[in-house]
């Protein structure tokens, strides 16, 4: 009898840094908060071997997105490693899961990038987030529509959260300032979803159905 072959990363995968839950949003200078957007956890990699797009899994799906794929050759390094969000938006700018589907050719697709792990053979993760996110604000400086920066923001994290609730967002991630990059569930990295948002709806179905069967 064959025993199947596990599956193994591509050479160069890193595993994401995943936000963990917390009751409320931090207050204070040590942390600022970005919108958390409805789509696909992607990191774009560059390196000599071409351009990949990994999943949160480590498979590639660089021939999705030709938009992102176009807007990472076009960057002024020659190795990177972008950590984002892949989104489709309306003609609101809202982004909405179901439209990273609804057309074949992904080319609607862009991604929302919010952290550089590594730019031109030098790893970045043990850099402080707010010099890495510094580094990536200047690395997409002028690039193509496939990639565009996750704005972050300094104020109090309930009066952000609130606000991304009225906008109908996903929600927001608050992160500390002056922590490096970890693979896996991270406490620097906080994640808050407005109850409301069609994403998580969609995952409270997603979890009732999984305990149906």
């Amino acid at each position: 009898m064959l025993l199947r072959s596990r599956w193994a990363a591509p050479s160069g995968f890193i595993e994401p840094c995943l936000p963990s839950p917390a009751d409320r949003p931090p207050s204070g200078p040590g942390w600022i908060h970005e919108i958390k957007h409805d789509g696909y956890r992607l990191m774009a990699r560059r390196d000599p071997t071409g351009i990949r797009l990994l999943t949160r899994n480590g498979h590639d799906w660089a021939p999705r997105y030709s938009l992102i794929v176009e807007a990472v050759d076009r960057l002024k390094a020659r190795s990177c490693l972008i950590d984002g969000e892949a989104v489709a938006c309306d003609e609101n700018g809202l982004a909405v899961f179901q439209r990273l589907r609804r057309k074949p050719t992904g080319k609607h697709v862009f991604l929302y990038a919010f952290d550089l792990l590594e730019l031109d053979g030098q790893d970045l993760r043990r850099e402080p987030l707010e010099t890495r996110k510094a580094t990536l604000a200047s690395l997409l400086r002028g690039s193509l529509p496939g990639l565009r920066l996750n704005e972050h923001l300094a104020h109090d994290g309930e009066s952000v959260f609130r606000h991304a609730c009225k906008m109908g967002l996903e929600g927001i991630v608050s992160k500390r300032l002056g922590s490096r990059y970890r693979s896996g569930p991270s406490k620097d990295w906080l994640k808050f979803k407005n109850p409301e948002a069609p994403a998580v709806k969609r995952e409270a179905e997603e979890d009732w159905g999984g305990k149906r069967r």
